[in-house]
């Protein structure tokens, strides 16, 4: 599956770098290169029947235990804190007679 290249998130860059390659001042890389396709397909096919196939062979009580393990792990990291609160304070109501 080919994947996107890496583009700058500044605007001002991504059109300089659009620019760039649309004069031919710049190259865009294929981010495919230097990989066996075939290999890649190999691996893709693989990776679609890994987790069915693991699955099929865990026990109930096992897939409990696995389940209970990622909840675990996902509940005990601790969300940061944050480094600085501003509070407003209410403003006041001003009555304005016209």
């Amino acid at each position: 599956m080919a994947t996107r290249p890496k583009r700058p998130r500044d605007p001002f860059q991504l059109a300089k770098l659009i620019g760039d390659i649309s004069t031919g001042q710049a190259i865009e890389e294929n981010p495919d290169a230097g990989k066996n396709l075939a290999a890649v397909e190999l691996g893709r096919l693989g990776g679609k029947k890994g987790g069915a196939a693991r699955a099929k062979k865990l026990s109930p009580e096992q897939r409990v235990d696995i389940a209970k393990k990622a909840i675990a792990s996902r509940w005990s990291k601790s969300k940061p804190e944050p480094t600085s609160v501003s509070v407003q304070k209410p403003r006041k109501k001003v009555k304005v007679s016209l």
